[in-house]
Parts: C-alpha cells; structure tokens; sequence
C-alpha cells in the first residue's frame, strides 16, 4: 500500500503545482518569468551566503588575535556566524531546487508544444531555441552546484572550530584552531569565486531569457 500513497502524493504535489501555474497565467506570468525570477532569487541567496562566511571567517580571524579576556565574547557571536552561515548554504541549496523544478516543467511544456506547429519553420525555430535555452540552463545549473558544493568543507570546518572552542575557551584552544585557519581561508577563497561564477551565468541567463521576450 505504501507505493499508492506515494503515487498519491505525487499527484497531489503535480497537482498543486499545475493549479499554481494556471493561477500565475492567469495573471500574464508563465513559467519562463518564473524561471527568471527563481534565478535571480538563488543569485541573491548566493550573494548572501558569500557574505554570511566572509564574516564568519572575520570572526575567526579576529578571535584568534585575542589572548585571553574577550574569548568568550567573540565565541559566541563566531556560533551566530556559522549558524547564519548554514542557514544561508540551506537557502542556497532550496533555491537551486526550486529553479530546477520550473526548469524541468518549462522544458517539458516546450517539447510538448512543438508537435502543435502546423508550421514546419516555426518549429525548427522554436525547436532551436529550446535546445540553445536547455543548453544554456544545464550551464548555469552546473555552476550553481559546483558553487554550493563548496559551502560544505567550510561549514564542517566552522563547526568543528565552534564545537571545539565550545568547551575550551580559553587561550590554548585559540591557539590550537590556529593551523586551521588558513585552510578555512583557502576554502573561503575558493567558495567566493565558484559563488561569483555562479551569479555571472545567473545575470547571463536572466539577460539571454529576458531578450527572448522582446
């Protein structure tokens, strides 16, 4: 019985998904400004994630020039950056799938239409420019990806320094987390230019979809 409420629930989330493409029709917004819009909100998310662990790696560099006193002040605001600094990567990885979802229906509804072309011309056309869109978008989705793929190494390391410090405050814990430091820099660096990479194809994309409205 488990496979018929998983069909089930299927159905019901297509459901709702078609019922919510009607109403935004309804109203002149098709999936293709969709698409666009879910973009530009993940170029945002990513935007904020960069920031969100630059800070947290501020934060890190800053504690570690204290000796003694202020320790605890900044363990704390370092826990509040990493937990920023996860929620942002989560944000990240929701808008990526929500994009995917529209992508997927958008390129589905295109297919489907081109067998409605009594104009063979027309279709090559549109058959084209839904290859050149698919080709595009499979880039930018990539990009995306390898971006938020390199979030992980430096959350795990923040939580290791955070868990660790967490029960060690003092000064010879700051100094042993110091060795880490500059790999967690190595991979901030990294984050920050797969992340700039990322909002370029996302700017190029919006730019190439909102032409193919003019």
């Amino acid at each position: 019985m488990r496979w018929l409420t998983a069909v089930a629930l299927v159905m019901a989330v297509s459901g709702c998904q078609s019922a919510y493409y009607g109403a935004m029709e309804k109203v002149g917004v098709h999936k293709r400004d969709i698409l666009v819009d879910r973009v530009d909100d993940a170029r945002d998310a990513q935007a904020d994630a960069q920031e969100e662990f630059k800070s947290a790696l501020q934060r890190l560099d800053e504690m570690l020039q204290l000796d003694g006193g202020e320790i605890e002040a900044q363990y704390t605001k370092l826990s509040d950056d990493y937990q920023a600094s996860k929620s942002a990567a989560e944000r990240v990885y929701d808008r990526i799938e929500s994009i995917d979802d529209v992508a997927q229906d958008l390129f589905d509804e295109w297919r489907d239409e081109l067998d409605e072309y009594s104009n063979d011309s027309l279709r090559r056309q549109s058959e084209r420019s839904l290859r050149e869109t698919e080709r595009r978008y499979a880039n930018l989705l990539q990009s995306m990806e390898r971006a938020a793929a390199t979030m992980n190494p430096v959350l795990e390391k923040l939580q290791d320094n955070v868990l660790y410090l967490k029960h060690n405050l003092n000064a010879a814990a700051v100094d042993a987390i110091r060795g880490e430091y500059r790999s967690l820099q190595a991979d901030v660096a990294q984050l920050i230019e797969e992340m700039e990479t990322a909002i370029a194809e996302s700017d190029a994309f919006i730019e190439a979809m909102q032409e193919g409205r003019e």
